[in-house]
């Protein structure tokens, strides 16, 4: 049979023809894409995460991963016989949990990730913020609200840090040299200490440092949702807080946004919130017309 006369051969070449254009665009920037959630602890779809990065390498795109390990660190503190306390969901990172978080995100998750790729074909760099001056982290301040006074209090939640300066150089080193960085959400202070920071807040600072044209925050959703379930494919920052000001947007997906918005804001072209449980959901973002998650804008 022909290639002419065989639909499925067909098809596939005008995938790749769609593709094209977003290939031209694309060639030599930079994807910051956040790898967590469900397809973390799924093989199958690490490994399709893993050839899609290598993929994006292969076609002149420069990935960089960062990734989580949340339900990670919490059966590894179990293991060991670690109690943690909660503060409104948040984890009170003392000293040892904050060790535990280093040793499982920095060691056992990091390095698998880099193997997932190295057995795709890619060449990955496994790294934490603390190398080479990555990311430098200052401590989180909270507060909660007591429901009876409302008087507002502090709470020390440890070691749980945020980005407040990122030092590209060691990520712009290993993308010349055809590396794909995989990153561990980990950073030190200008006090010494060391400090676990959220994925996607880690995600969101290093795409604004390298003025990115993409983040991309893989999660266990299909996007943004209205109040019909029905997918958001596009917002700006201004949808973005009527639709939290209205209810639509509520939950965990509260902080995910204002990392896009943040980032955004700060010099990433746009961020893109998908479904992590798809596989190749980055790629029909990427290379289709009809993309497969939430863009935000600035």
């Amino acid at each position: 049979m022909r290639a002419t006369e065989n639909p499925e051969m067909l098809a596939k070449a005008e995938t790749l023809t769609e593709a094209l254009p977003y290939l031209q665009r694309y060639a030599g920037r930079t994807f910051v894409v956040k790898y967590g959630g469900h397809a973390m602890g799924d093989p199958d779809l690490a490994h399709d995460f893993a050839q899609d990065v290598v993929l994006l390498k292969a076609v002149g795109i420069n990935p960089v991963v960062v990734h989580g390990g949340g339900p990670q660190i919490g059966a590894m503190l179990k293991r060991l016989g670690v109690e943690s306390t909660f503060v409104d969901g948040l984890r009170v990172t003392d000293r040892e949990t904050a060790q535990v978080a280093e040793m499982v995100l920095s060691g056992a998750i990091n390095k698998e990730l880099v193997g997932w790729i190295a057995g795709a074909g890619g060449k990955a760099l496994g790294i934490s913020g603390k190398d080479a001056g990555l990311v430098t982290a200052r401590k989180v301040e909270r507060t909660t609200k007591d429901p009876d006074s409302n008087i507002e209090s502090v709470v020390d939640l440890g070691f749980v840090g945020e980005p407040a300066h990122v030092d590209t150089t060691i990520i712009d080193t290993a993308v010349a040299a055809g590396m794909i960085p995989v990153i561990a959400p980990i950073g030190a202070g200008d006090d010494g200490h060391t400090y676990n920071i959220n994925a996607d807040t880690m995600a969101g600072a290093i795409a604004a440092a390298l003025g990115a044209a993409r983040l991309f925050l893989l999660t266990d959703v299909a996007g943004v949702l209205d109040k019909s379930g029905a997918l958001l494919t596009d917002l700006n920052p201004a949808d973005i807080a009527s639709l939290q000001a209205d209810g639509t947007i509520s939950g965990g997906m509260i902080p995910k946004l204002e990392t896009c918005v943040a980032a955004v804001e700060a010099g990433c072209e746009a961020a893109v919130v998908l479904d992590g449980r798809v596989p190749h959901a980055m790629l029909l973002e990427i290379f289709t017309s009809r993309g497969a998650g939430t863009l935000i804008r600035a």
